[in-house]
């Protein structure tokens, strides 16, 4: 697989990492992807290394730590482990319920958990994951305390995941911001204009996540399943799956799957090669729950897409 310089980090990265979103399962209750089998998920973590991804993002968040958990029985035993990245941000109690906190004290309580629940003893990138409204006055002492976790050895490298550019100026005086993780689809094109320029121009590092807009790109989505989707399940609240969206965006899809066909390729393989025809975009993540998921995307090399290829996704006018 294409690997690529992440940034100023000088890591090399797979295009594509593992995205742990979906591995998490149900345990927290404010937002999920359904049920997963654990050893399913253990099996598409080893599958995706074996088709030469070597990274993997996840996050406390997901799944209240179950994720992290599953992330770190993976990697029990392997002689070379991927790079591992995770976030903080996100908290929880009793309820399960996840809570957005971003003060120096919860950070710190947070990367020792992850490291546990990891079983590294470094974590090779760690992000603030998000910050609500309210929590936006402290996002330069979240930065200096993650500066600090990277001066004390417990982290590698340093990025932030949903950040605008101003907030990107604000931090940038306490240390330098080495990666930035926005959602990038060609259903989400919002990065294009500001922050892939900011990017390139002070050498952040861009992975994107949500290539195939948590499924709806993959090619196996129909109004159907849409409708069939739990009431806890964190696509309910995505507008590109509500109408009028809905319906524009399957009719979208019938024609990427149409140039699929075509091409040999599958829907899922052109959605995640689009995001990455952009070389500001260092890496794409991509979820999996199973093996056959795994296969799917990468089985076969990502298609390289020419400027008649470009054209003809571009067509569908998203």
């Amino acid at each position: 697989m294409e690997s690529r310089q992440l940034g100023r980090t000088g890591l090399q990265i797979s295009v594509v990492g593992f995205g742990a979103w979906a591995i998490g399962g149900t345990r927290n209750s404010t937002g999920n992807l359904g049920p997963v089998d654990d050893s399913e998920a253990i099996a598409a973590i080893h599958r995706a290394l074996e088709l030469g991804v070597n990274w993997i993002d996840t996050a406390p968040g997901y799944g209240a730590g179950h994720s992290e958990e599953i992330v770190g029985r993976a990697l029990d035993g392997l002689t070379e482990r991927p790079l591992v990245f995770t976030k903080c941000g996100f908290v929880w109690g009793s309820d399960l319920a996840m809570q957005n906190r971003i003060d120096a004290a919860s950070i710190r309580t947070e990367v020792d958990s992850s490291l546990r629940r990891l079983r590294v003893e470094r974590i090779d990138l760690y992000q603030i994951h998000w910050v609500e409204p309210e929590n936006d006055p402290q996002i330069e002492d979240a930065w200096r305390c993650l500066v600090e976790l990277k001066q004390e050895g417990k982290v590698a490298h340093i990025g932030v995941s949903n950040f605008d550019v101003s907030q990107l100026n604000r931090i940038r005086p306490s240390g330098a911001v080495e990666t930035l993780q926005p959602p990038y689809s060609l259903l989400e094109r919002g990065i294009e204009s500001e922050i892939l320029p900011y990017c390139a121009q002070h050498q952040i590092g861009v992975i994107v996540y949500s290539p195939m807009q948590t499924g709806l790109l993959s090619g196996a989505m129909s109004r159907e399943r849409v409708e069939s989707l739990p009431a806890d399940d964190a696509r309910r609240s995505d507008p590109n799956f509500l109408e009028p969206r809905l319906s524009q965006n399957l009719t979208r899809v019938e024609r990427l799957n149409g140039l699929a066909d075509d091409w040999g390729r599958t829907a899922a393989g052109l959605a995640v090669a689009w995001t990455l025809r952009d070389p500001r975009v260092n890496g794409a993540i991509v979820g999996f729950r199973r093996p056959a998921q795994v296969d799917a995307v990468l089985g076969t090399a990502l298609p390289d897409l020419g400027a008649t290829e470009l054209e003809a996704v571009e067509a569908i006018e998203w």
